[in-house]
């Protein structure tokens, strides 16, 4: 990615990148007034921190976070899962966890016709590890306006579906900082289908497959 001065909607393409693709993150000189990495007090593990994950919104107009985006994945087969949540958990499996959330779930064959849709809701907590990375965007409509408890990380989580079927949800947020390696967006299971494939962000104005962790204690 070039690191030359960008105008209008190329500048705005490049803070979408930053959020939210793994091809290398030259934009943080671009953001270098925002402060970096983590806070001194908050561990790498986020020891027992409460947090919140969204799949979340941006409006690339104003640059703005909020809740309420869609994130889709794919199986083997090409068919695809698609959906919204949020929800809190305590990052120490070896304290309450206080597990709460979930959201809408729609399920499509690979041609696109829809298979299944409901509701699902988070049944407990596989793990979460911090990443690090600094808040790309200029405001926040979830937790701190300017972005101050927006977290990189890792989050791996029991859902039911609304059809009684079981399955894990995977949230992985990359920003600004974030190693290459960590993807953004989503990927479920869903009974014996495994929608492994996420699919990334697209460049703006598309918004979709977006994701963010906030600590909130």
């Amino acid at each position: 990615m070039s690191a030359r001065t960008l105008n209008g909607l190329a500048s705005v393409a490049l803070i979408s990148l930053a959020l939210g693709c793994e091809r290398g993150t030259p934009a943080s000189a671009m953001l270098a007034a925002k402060p970096t990495g983590l806070s001194p007090d908050f561990s790498a593990s986020a020891n027992n921190h409460h947090m919140r994950w969204d799949i979340v919104s941006v409006n690339f107009a104003t640059l703005t976070l909020s809740a309420g985006g869609v994130a889709s994945a794919r199986a083997n087969d090409g068919s695809k899962i698609t959906l919204t949540g949020s929800g809190t958990y305590r990052s120490n499996p070896g304290n309450p966890q206080d597990v709460t959330g979930g959201g809408t779930w729609q399920t499509f064959e690979p041609s696109g016709g829809s298979t299944g849709s409901g509701s699902y809701t988070v049944t407990g907590l596989v793990s979460f590890i911090l990443a690090p990375g600094t808040f790309p965007l200029q405001h926040d409509n979830i937790g701190d306006p300017n972005g101050a408890d927006v977290r990189a990380g890792l989050l791996v989580v029991r859902i039911a579906y609304s059809d009684g079927s079981e399955g894990t949800l995977v949230v992985s947020c990359h920003i600004v900082g974030t190693p290459d390696a960590v993807f953004e967006g989503v990927t479920a299971s869903k009974g014996f289908v495994d929608y492994w494939n996420r699919e990334a962000p697209p460049a703006p104005p598309g918004n979709a497959n977006r994701t963010a962790f906030h600590v909130i204690d």
